[in-house]
């Protein structure tokens, strides 16, 4: 049974270790959720790509034949790193303060209480020696938040984690993100001549050049039809440099761009069309892209969303589906041919924010409605 108050004072505790990233320093909470799963009898992992940056896989075996209960094992997976807290905070960032029914500390809503409630369902079943066909499987990943290249990126990629589904818990409000678009992250640097200011004509500006390629940019629009889901492509510039003095003309400029395209689209499209705008106002540039992750969209009649959605009105929660406009870890499934959503029980708005909050009524029923969805997920889909 899940039990509120144990779940408000897990979800303080997660709160309590600091694990922003950057830096990047996940390792005592990852103790802590190792040793708290450990003491349930679950069989738990701990898996590193990087010194102190633990990912902890604690499984609930199944009743079926071991082979096949971890063929079909469930995935739930929540991450428990962090961006900084940053200044200003009227509340405790690190869990102490809960005001009207709010627990404030960062991460609250991004994402440890997800964790708390992951944590709470997997204790519930225990206790309850409910034992599912399936493995249920909860892994806790580190750097989500800046790019889960030390988390489920290797964790799938090195078959550590091999599930039939996975539920990814990094969400709001209850709701089933059944797409997502992918991402560019790209810097452009662009290369003018050097003169002194007085004699500008004598040189090319870089910075003046970046700036009408900058215009060009913004004004592109992505010929694609209306998704679901979804709004239409975005670009943002999200920094430049460039200029070494006042008085001199500048021959290196560098803005970074910010891309988000629909599903259907082709990224290598995309990255083409950006070169193309570019092209038209300079050929001396270099467009180097730091990050590339493809968009994800599943049918939102699988029946692991059916289902979801199913157990959610039955309990009389609302629940519906949406897209999301930034990137999760939802996307790296899709490689390895895993079906999944996202979900999550943290409060919209208030993710990286100061003060962030996490609702404790909202915590209570996502556990609710997370424990008994696996439960409704294992007994109605058959193999």
């Amino acid at each position: 049974m899940i039990k509120e108050q144990r779940l408000v004072k897990l979800t303080q505790k997660v709160l309590s270790y600091n694990s922003e990233n950057p830096p990047g320093n996940e390792k005592r909470l990852g103790e802590f959720i190792a040793k708290d799963m450990k003491s349930l009898g679950l069989d738990v992992r701990v898996k590193s790509f990087a010194k102190d940056r633990p990912n902890i896989i604690a499984t609930l075996k199944g009743s079926w034949p071991r082979k096949k209960a971890a063929a079909e094992a469930v995935l739930i997976t929540p991450h428990y790193d962090t961006v900084p807290i940053g200044q200003g905070w009227k509340y405790d960032p690190y869990g102490k303060d809960i005001v009207k029914g709010r627990i404030y500390g960062r991460g609250a809503s991004d994402d440890k209480c997800n964790l708390a409630i992951c944590m709470e369902v997997m204790r519930s079943f225990v206790e309850d020696k409910a034992r599912p066909r399936r493995d249920i499987v909860m892994a806790a990943t580190a750097d989500e938040e800046t790019g889960s290249y030390c988390g489920i990126i290797p964790l799938l990629d090195q078959k550590i984690l091999k599930p039939k589904i996975a539920v990814i818990t990094d969400s709001y409000e209850f709701e089933a993100v059944v797409a997502q678009k992918g991402l560019v992250h790209a810097r452009v640097q662009i290369r003018g001549k050097k003169a002194h200011g007085a004699y500008n004509w004598l040189g090319e500006n870089a910075i003046e050049v970046a700036a009408r390629v900058i215009n060009r940019l913004k004004k592109h629009r992505f010929k694609v039809k209306k998704h679901r889901f979804l709004h239409p492509p975005t670009l943002n510039i999200g920094t430049i440099r460039g200029g070494d003095k006042v008085n001199m003309v500048a021959d290196l400029c560098e803005f970074s761009i910010d891309t988000r395209y629909l599903p259907g689209m082709d990224g290598k499209k995309v990255i083409a069309a950006l070169k193309s705008i570019i092209e038209k106002e300079t050929k001396r540039y270099k467009f180097i892209i730091d990050d590339h992750q493809l968009p994800y969209e599943i049918d939102p009649k699988h029946p692991m969303v059916k289902t979801y959605l199913q157990t959610a009105r039955q309990m009389k929660m609302k629940a519906g589906l949406v897209g999301s406009e930034g990137a999760t870890v939802i996307t790296f499934f899709q490689k390895h041919r895993i079906p999944a959503f996202s979900t999550g029980y943290g409060t919209d708005g208030t993710a990286h924010t100061t003060d962030e909050f996490a609702e404790v009524a909202k915590l209570t029923k996502g556990a609710r409605l997370l424990e008994q969805y696996l439960k409704d997920y294992d007994k109605g889909c058959e193999t």
